[in-house]
């Protein structure tokens, strides 16, 4: 795709919180957009107004829509997915359903169209993998299938699986990203997304709840950054066939998060520690550590995060503060 080129992109999920970034970025570039949402967790309100994006209202499980949008647009880029831990760990067999028969109606489409797909996936697929950083290559390693949280990391792996399958024997275009804790406005709190959440806590004054003991880290980043490398992804004819990690290494525990956001918010209520039998239904496995290697990603594109911690949280505090109508402390 020439830097002039004016291509049309379908984006499954494109109402919600990743999306609605993403369609900011290729508008402003001039390309047009199809947008198909069920708005389920995504919002109009995320959604510019231009001639240039359509939206229409619907499922990635309704094969002869999908398949009417794919033969519209130039390219696919699937979001469409559940999210959150918490909607996944209520809602284990929709999550499993909309994320794996959702991403074969849509890989299917694609392949009668000849299209090129981008999926987005999730750090979710390493399990309990200790290894850090985590490479695209490392093994996944996970627990017992009676574990909510492992059905939903291998509801995204079969997605990954059927990416490269139809790869390899339809030669069809994809790519693969999996994403680690992206963050930013229009995230919202209500899916048991820890920064969303945090900052809503602490606008409150209430109290910043940490789950277990707070020592597991995590990497945030920017919505921003994130939608920078998918559309350097999307750009490279390199990335084609491959899969890539898309994060920030800059790691935090959570309990120092909650602390950082409390003090940033001038927030007075504290941090109240709750045990992981008291957040989640039974069984709940947590993962300690998480950090993405992203060598590869710069490799190809030159890609690397421009974005802090403290600038991630900044920008969601002042999003969340238009949102309430909190003036700021």
């Amino acid at each position: 795709m020439g830097e002039n080129a004016r291509t049309t992109y379908l984006v499954t999920g494109g109402a919600g919180f990743i999306g609605s970034h993403l369609t900011d970025a290729l508008l402003h570039r001039g390309d047009k957009i199809i947008i198909l949402d069920d708005l389920s967790t995504g919002s109009l309100a995320n959604l510019p107004s231009s001639g240039d994006l359509q939206f229409v209202r619907g499922t990635i499980l309704d094969a002869s829509l999908v398949d009417a949008l794919v033969r519209q647009c130039d390219v696919v880029v699937h979001l469409a997915a559940s999210v959150g831990v918490k909607l996944i760990m209520e809602h284990p067999l929709r999550s499993l359903i909309t994320n794996i028969s959702g991403s074969e109606t849509v890989f299917e489409a694609a392949r009668r169209h000849r299209k090129k797909v981008l999926l987005a996936s999730t750090s979710e697929i390493y399990g309990k993998n200790p290894d850090t950083p985590l490479r695209e290559d490392d093994d996944r390693i996970l627990g017992s299938t009676n574990v909510v949280r492992w059905s939903y990391s291998t509801s995204k792996a079969v997605d990954e699986i059927l990416a490269n399958a139809y790869h390899r024997e339809h030669g069809l275009e994809t790519i693969v990203v999996r994403l680690f804790n992206t963050v930013g406005p229009r995230q919202s709190a209500d899916y048991g997304m820890v920064i969303p959440r945090l900052v809503r806590q602490a606008l409150r004054d209430e109290p910043l709840t940490v789950y277990g003991d707070g020592t597991q880290t995590r990497c945030f980043a920017h919505v921003s950054d994130v939608v920078d490398a998918i559309v350097k992804l999307l750009d490279h004819p390199g990335a084609v066939g491959q899969t890539f990690n898309v994060g920030s290494s800059e790691e935090v525990t959570i309990l120092e998060l909650a602390k950082l956001i409390g003090e940033m918010c001038q927030g007075d209520a504290g941090v109240r520690m709750v045990p992981y039998n008291e957040a989640y239904s039974s069984g709940f496995e947590d993962i300690m550590r998480r950090v993405p290697d992203t060598s590869k990603l710069h490799a190809l594109t030159g890609w690397t995060p421009r974005r802090a911690l403290r600038d991630i949280l900044d920008d969601t505090i002042a999003a969340s503060c238009g949102e309430s109508g909190v003036a700021g402390r």
